[in-house]
């Protein structure tokens, strides 16, 4: 848990991304930072995201929101209403999966700033992961996979 307010109600113990073809990665919980390596992703690639959080309290109308940023210019907020929850866990909610852009201009590294608040708006924790999307022929790295070989978006490893 972090010393910002709200922390102690709320821990994010972890954060995965599911991929289409059943590999996943696991996003480390970090604050800006840009030592954070980018996830190397495929352009049009399917991805959700899993998140697991424990509660200090009860909390009524949990919504996660988040900014993606590319070449410094931030997109518009994509805000997903959770529910309420009462204290303990954890929990782990799976967001919708999303389509990744495709498109030469759509490749390049991604910035996402998320944000856990109540109901009352009040700002339980933050979260930031950095992605880099990659033209469909180019093999795509998974950090923290099994064997740490490249991947291509069909899921063969190479190398």
């Amino acid at each position: 848990m972090n010393g910002r307010p709200g922390a102690a109600d709320f821990e994010l113990v972890d954060m995965v991304l599911l991929r289409e073809e059943d590999a996943s990665v696991r996003i480390r919980p970090a604050q800006q930072s840009d030592t954070l390596e980018p996830l190397d992703l495929p352009e049009g690639g399917v991805v959700t995201l899993s998140l697991v959080f424990r509660l200090g309290r009860d909390v009524d109308g949990l919504t996660y929101t988040e900014v993606r940023i590319r070449e410094g210019v931030p997109g518009l907020p994509c805000e997903t209403h959770l529910g309420s929850f009462r204290a303990g866990g954890p929990y782990e909610i799976r967001l919708r999966p999303e389509r990744l852009p495709s498109g030469h201009a759509s490749c390049g590294t991604y910035e996402v700033h998320g944000t856990f608040t109540d109901r009352r708006g009040r700002l339980l924790a933050g979260a930031y992961r950095r992605y880099h999307v990659s033209p469909h022929s180019a093999d795509v790295l998974l950090p923290g996979s099994a064997d740490g070989g490249a991947r291509t978006p069909g899921g063969a490893v190479s190398g």
